[in-house]
This record gives C-alpha cells, sequence and structure tokens, in this order.
C-alpha cells in the first residue's frame, strides 16, 4: 500500500530559536518540542522532568468528595461494597488497582466483572441483581457507567448507590449516581481530561490516601497497573498521562507487583519495557482472559500477593493468548477472503462483513487487520446471542463515533471513541446497516483520509545524530498519542556495502549521507525495494531513530518507515 509522506506543519520560527538557545539543543529537537506546544525553558522543564508533583489534585474533579464521603461512611458503618469494571485491559487493571488498594483497608469488598458474551460492555442488570442478592449497598464502577442512566435508576430502586469512575464522553444525561467521576463532564473543572478508566481510579485512590492522611507510597505502588491502561487502551501520552506513565514504566521496569511480573516471565521478557512493549506484550495476554474465557482471571492475577498464584494464572492466560491467535488469523484470512471476492466490497469507502459464526473476543483485533490491509473505516460483525454484535475501527483524522451518530435509529446501542467503537443491533437491521454506514462515510471521510499517512516530524542530515542528539531525543519518551515516536526526513542517503533480506521480507543495511558516518538500518516489509538499493544510488528515506541492543552492545538503528527514489 502506497502511503502519504505528510511533513508537520512549520512551527513559529522564532520561537524554536529562541529555546534552541535556551536549552542549548540543535534546532531539529527544539522545532519538536514547540510542536509539542513547549516554548518556553519552564515548559521544557516539565516535559524532560517528570515529577509527583506535576500530579493535579484529585479533589478536583466533580464529584470526587462525595465519593469519598460515601466510601467513608460505607467502611465506617460496615456495608458490602462491590468494584465493577469492564473486562478489557483498562477495566481490569482499573479493578485490580481499586480493588487491592481498598483490601488493604477494608474486608467487606469484593469485585465483578461482567461476562463479555452474557451480559455485554458496562454495567449489566445481572451485575446490578447479583449486588442485591449478595448485599452489597455500594457499586464502585471504573471504566464504565457514564451512558448507563437506565441501570443506575434501576439499581436507586434497589437501594444500591453507585460511584461512576468513568473516562468515556457523557451522553445527554448524567446518570443519577451519588457521584461520577469523569473530566469529560462539561461541568467538570479537571484541568486533565485524558485519563484512562484505570487513571480515574488511580485519582480516586489517591483522594482517599490524602483526606485519610496514608502514605503516598501506598498509592504510588499501582502506578504499573496504571501504565498498562494508559498504553492498551491508547489515551494520549501528554500532561498528566505521561507523568503517570514515566512513573508506571519506572515501575514496570524495576519493582513490578507479582501477577505484572508473572506475566512479563511467561510473555518471555524481564527488561526494559516501553510503551510499545506494553501494548504488543501484556496487553494481548491481559485482554485475552476476556475474549476467550472470563476476564476474572486477569484480575485475579493482577490482584495476587502469592507468586505461585500469580504464576499459575499468568501460564492459564498465556494458553488462552494462544487460542486467541489462532481465532484471529482464521477469522481475518475468512474476512479478507470475502472482501477480495466482492468487487462491491473492494469499491467501497467503508468496510463492514459479517458471519454469525465468528468469535465474538477476537473481532475487535480482526477489525484492526483489516483495516491495516484497506485502510478505511471498518466493522467486523457476529452473532451475539439474539443480536448482531461488532467492534468498529477507523483511519487517521475521521471521527468513527460521529459516523456511527449517523446510523444510530438502526443500532441498540453503541459505545467507544474517535477511532474505536463496539455496536449491538437487530438482525434484521444488518443489511440497512451496511448501506447506511457506506453512506455516511462517502459522504463525510476526505480523500486523503483514505490514504495511509507517515507523519514526519522533521528534515534531518544523519551527520546530526550525534550522542547528545540521540540522549534528549530519548528523553521525549514514553512515547505514544500526541507524542509519537519522532519521523524524520533524509534526502540523497545512499546503501555503504550491501542491502540484504531478512525474515523473508525485511532488509537490513547500512545507510550514508555525503559527510555523514554510515548507520545501520531496518526496514520492516520493504523487501520490494530491495533490487533498487544499490551502493551509490540515491534515494529518500524517512525513519525513526532507535537504540539497538545486542549481547549487551548498544548501538544506535534507523528503523526506516518509508524508502523513495527520484522519477
Amino acid at each position: 500500500m502506497n502511503k502519504r509522506w505528510a511533513l508537520k506543519d512549520n512551527t513559529n520560527h522564532d520561537d524554536v530559536i529562541k529555546l534552541a538557545a535556551q536549552l542549548n539543543i540543535d534546532t531539529v529537537l527544539s522545532a519538536m518540542l514547540v510542536q509539542r506546544g513547549i516554548t518556553t525553558f519552564e515548559d521544557a522543564r516539565y516535559f524532560f522532568r517528570p515529577d509527583h508533583r506535576h500530579l493535579h489534585d484529585p479533589f478536583l474533579m466533580k464529584d470526587m468528595e462525595k465519593a469519598i464521603l460515601r466510601i467513608e461512611r460505607a467502611m465506617a458503618t460496615g456495608e458490602k461494597i462491590m468494584i465493577y469494571g469492564d473486562y478489557d485491559v483498562d477495566g481490569t487493571t482499573a479493578v485490580a488497582l481499586t480493588y487491592s488498594f481498598f483490601r488493604k483497608l477494608y474486608t467487606n469488598i469484593e469485585y465483578y466483572i461482567p461476562d463479555r458474551y452474557k451480559e455485554g460492555y458496562g454495567i449489566s442488570t445481572q451485575g446490578i441483581d447479583y449486588a442485591a442478592e449478595h448485599g452489597i449497598t455500594l457499586i464502585i464502577a471504573l471504566d464504565c457507567g457514564i451512558k448507563s442512566v437506565d441501570k443506575i435508576d434501576y439499581a436507586n430502586e434497589k437501594g444500591i448507590d453507585f460511584i461512576i469512575c468513568d473516562h468515556h464522553l457523557p451522553g445527554a444525561s448524567i446518570p443519577n449516581a451519588v457521584a461520577v467521576l469523569d473530566p469529560k463532564r462539561e461541568d467538570c473543572e479537571y484541568p486533565y481530561k485524558e485519563l484512562s478508566g484505570c487513571g480515574i481510579g488511580f485519582k480516586l485512590i489517591q483522594a482517599y490516601a490524602e483526606k485519610n492522611d496514608i502514605p503516598v507510597e501506598e498509592v504510588n505502588c499501582y502506578l504499573d497497573l496504571v501504565v498498562i491502561s494508559i498504553s492498551c487502551d491508547i489515551v494520549h501520552i501528554t500532561g498528566e498521562n505521561r507523568v503517570l506513565a514515566h512513573f508506571g514504566l519506572q515501575k514496570i521496569n524495576t519493582d513490578p507487583c507479582i501477577g505484572v511480573k508473572a506475566l512479563m516471565e511467561i510473555a518471555g521478557r524481564i527488561g526494559t519495557y516501553t510503551i510499545s512493549d506494553v501494548v504488543f506484550s501484556l496487553g494481548p495476554r491481559i485482554n485475552a482472559a476476556g475474549r476467550i474465557d472470563d476476564a476474572k482471571h486477569a484480575v485475579e492475577l493482577l490482584i495476587a500477593t502469592d507468586k505461585d498464584v500469580a504464576k499459575e494464572k499468568s501460564a492459564m492466560i498465556n494458553v488462552r493468548n494462544t487460542e486467541r491467535k489462532g481465532h484471529d488469523l482464521n477469522i481475518t484470512d475468512e474476512a479478507l477472503g470475502m472482501i477480495e471476492s466482492d468487487e462491491v466490497l473492494i469499491a467501497r469507502k467503508s468496510t463492514v462483513v459479517f458471519n454469525e459464526d465468528w468469535h465474538k473476543g477476537v473481532i475487535g483485533i480482526v477489525a484492526s487487520r483489516l483495516t491495516e490491509k484497506y485502510y478505511r473505516p471498518t466493522i467486523v460483525l457476529t452473532r451475539s446471542n439474539s443480536h448482531v454484535a461488532g467492534s468498529a475501527r477507523s483511519v487517521l483524522g475521521y471521527d468513527l463515533y460521529e459516523a456511527l451518530c449517523g446510523c444510530k435509529d438502526l443500532l441498540i446501542q453503541f459505545g467507544g471513541h474517535k477511532y474505536a467503537a463496539g455496536l449491538t443491533m437487530a438482525p434484521e437491521n444488518l443489511e440497512a446497516f451496511i448501506e447506511r454506514f457506506e453512506e455516511v462515510v462517502s459522504s463525510t471521510i476526505k480523500p486523503e483520509q483514505l490514504i495511509q499517512q507517515i507523519q514526519i516530524d522533521a528534515e534531518l542530515r544523519l551527520s546530526q545524530i550525534e550522542p547528545k542528539f540521540f540522549r534528549i531525543l530519548s528523553q521525549f519518551a514514553p512515547f505514544g498519542p500526541e507524542n509519537m515516536a519522532p519521523v524524520f526526513i533524509s534526502k540523497n542517503v545512499y546503501v555503504s556495502g550491501n542491502a540484504g533480506l531478512v525474515g523473508g521480507s525485511h532488509i537490513k543495511m547500512s545507510v550514508m549521507q555525503e559527510g555523514s558516518a554510515a548507520f545501520d538500518c531496518i526496514a520492516f516489509n520493504h523487501g520490494q525495494y530491495l533490487e533498487q538499493l544499490r551502493p551509490g544510488v540515491p534515494f529518500e528515506m524517512c525513519y525513526s531513530i532507535e537504540e539497538n541492543v545486542w549481547r549487551e552492545r548498544r548501538t544506535i538503528q534507523l528503523n526506516v518507515k518509508g524508502i523513495r527514489f527520484s522519477d
């Protein structure tokens, strides 16, 4: 697939020069800081030196005082409390964090994860009925609940109070709960809006600890769970999230909780984890518990206090992840076959595929793979009890949630974000929905949004890549949405020595530019360029700069994202 190369907009030149002088850094680096909204020495110090003191006062969040008072009353009078959360990574880490913290202080507490297949996403009637039957009078809901107006009314009728800790966009009405913690509420003045669901849980325990003089170490010990949620829920790595992610990665890499350590061991890696490593190594394993079996296994792992229990749970989850991979690959192959054999589907600006036998637990992953292949808004649907349920994924810049709003009369329910969503409909609406979704996408998507884009931060000469430059560049991490690893473009580079294939479709080579040293490169899935990559033949490439570690030897390596030859 051809990709657009898009150089980011030029920043204010005066700001770039001024900041470079203040920090004594290359103007390429200062330009990237200005692109990120960093224009002063103080801004740069905040960015490069994350500090726990940068975390906001949790009581700035609307309803936080109400939430803490209700929890204190429940604990003082011996009420039974239930921690309720969604079955994905964000939900299970949020439940594990909140339950583990309060369990140390109070024993009349349990947790509940809804069954993905029997109850679906969010707060369920079954979960409320379970609480009523077991004498639970306070439910703390995490990573869900902001749109559960009718469910909260149902709980109120049964004498059950709710504290909602959510980070999704509210609907027209706020649920009638005791407290609704969600920075995205229009009436919430909390300074940072992009926390994960687990991040909201962290603010809750932070507030409780502050109010009750509990040492901050009893809160910060859960930051490994917070960074797992931040990584896997694809929230912004900016502001408060960046501080939480920075210290969360420190916790993972130096002193992870027993369950996380067991998961790292079963994944075959104990070492320096980045956001990307968490996403691709730990996240799928935690998710696999709920996709294939029961997400409670993931919570049991993450709250484990016994190494043998953690080892057993991590092994079980790893088996489920292997099963998940099998379903994932088979369904992806079937879906690709459906598209490739249908000229109508190929010609569309959206992809919607349905098979009633597909495993509901992996259709989100399949939707992501189809989006990578065809690069257009994509929905994968399957049968779920008497309904049709699906997962949707979008492309850069296109608001999928808004597109689903244009089809809401055909849906039973839907929810999610700009780039990912879930939906449920009656089977008789399937064909009408497929046509409507295509109409909405076709009329609202821009042609350039249907071409995958490589966003390039700056042009760079290879000679600029020296130790100080790389040392400062490394401090831009942790990388993720809104703070992605910088991508550079260098022109008139050429192969030094020979380029060769590795792994069937990847290229390893060394490249030079006039006046520069040679740099080792890896170009994944660029094997089609091998014949053109000859010594002395100029080309341009875009790439990120990484550290490669091999047998304890550390070298700078360029990870090539794109190659272009002049006509």
